[in-house]
């Protein structure tokens, strides 16, 4: 955690101890972090879906606005500053260059759902748009390459990455070196089609508004991945910046404003529990995921986080779609 960090500050976990100071060891500025991939290669969701290159956020300090006092004009900077982070990590849209510190790095998870909110609008009015005019499975076909496109597909990388290292049947430190490679096994082929099968199918049978609580649920599940409990598979990366961020009250809030949300959602579309079990079927199986990910791994990763975005997505969509 951040050690300019107010105590007080109730998004996350109280400081171990300071680390604001750099160790002697430290990499150079211009050192490629230890898990990026060679250039060139296909882009990683513990890349650049993860730690953005920022050597000086590790320092940052008061003046970053991550930390200082608790007026409320410095706690509205740092949650702009946390909801820029999510929406640069987890979309394509443009949120500057905040520093990535674990302070900003926590309130980005915790805001994630936000995000999430705004991609499932976007994906659910193309789908509504082109089922004006195409059959309803085009349309979610559609929808669901928007997604990709506007998250650039990372999540799917992570979910690619995932499942070529956990279906290489090595030890943790083998499947970890797997899911670094540029390349997509066929583990990572199979999963993809059906994980993209399964999301425009259920879509198409669900609607529009599933979108909505599906892309909420996928961010949501995040959120709950940083949460103490969780630990980084590695000792750098988007997984050791993240892991216990989030205070699990701070993620509860966030899950009950999901739920009311789903539940008004589904006041909209005519049927109030529809959207509400699609949250928590989606939670569920992101869940799951994560405990054998953590067994098999000793933690979590970028692409980790990848992958339980896209799992917890289409698990919700199959509860509307059910």
């Amino acid at each position: 955690m951040d050690p300019d960090e107010p105590p007080g500050d109730p998004l996350m976990p109280p400081a171990a101890g300071r680390g604001d100071a750099r160790p002697s060891n430290a990499r150079p500025s211009n050192a490629r972090p230890p898990d990026a991939r060679p250039s060139g290669g296909r882009p990683s969701a513990e890349g650049a879906f993860g730690e953005r290159p920022n050597p000086g956020a590790a320092a940052a300090g008061p003046e970053d606005g991550t930390g200082g006092s608790g007026a409320p004009a410095g706690r509205w900077a740092r949650l702009a500053g946390g909801l820029r982070l999510a929406a640069g990590l987890l979309s394509v849209w443009p949120a500057g260059a905040p520093h990535a510190d674990r302070a900003t790095a926590g309130r980005a998870m915790l805001l994630a759902p936000l995000v999430g909110l705004l991609l499932g609008g976007a994906a659910a009015a193309v789908q509504f748009a082109a089922g004006l005019l195409l059959s309803p499975p085009l349309a979610a076909a559609l929808a669901i390459g928007s997604l990709a496109l506007l998250t650039r597909a990372l999540h799917l990388d992570g979910l690619a990455d995932l499942a070529d290292g956990l279906g290489s049947g090595r030890p943790a430190a083998g499947a970890l070196e797997i899911m670094k490679r540029s390349d997509i096994g066929p583990f990572g082929v199979v999963t993809l089609v059906f994980t993209l099968l399964i999301q425009v199918a259920a879509a198409a049978e669900a609607g529009p508004p599933a979108l909505v609580a599906a892309c909420v649920t996928g961010r949501l599940a995040v959120t709950w991945a940083c949460t103490p409990g969780v630990p980084a598979a590695r000792p750098g990366g988007l997984g050791a910046l993240v892991t216990g961020t989030v205070r699990p009250g701070a993620a509860g809030v966030a899950t009950a404003s999901a739920l009311a949300g789903a539940v008004l959602l589904g006041l909209a579309a005519g049927g109030p529990l529809r959207f509400p079990l699609a949250v928590a079927g989606g939670l569920a199986a992101a869940w799951a995921l994560r405990g054998h990910a953590v067994r098999r791994l000793g933690g979590v990763t970028g692409d980790v986080l990848g992958a339980l975005v896209e799992a917890a997505t289409a698990a919700a969509l199959l509860v509307c779609a059910a």
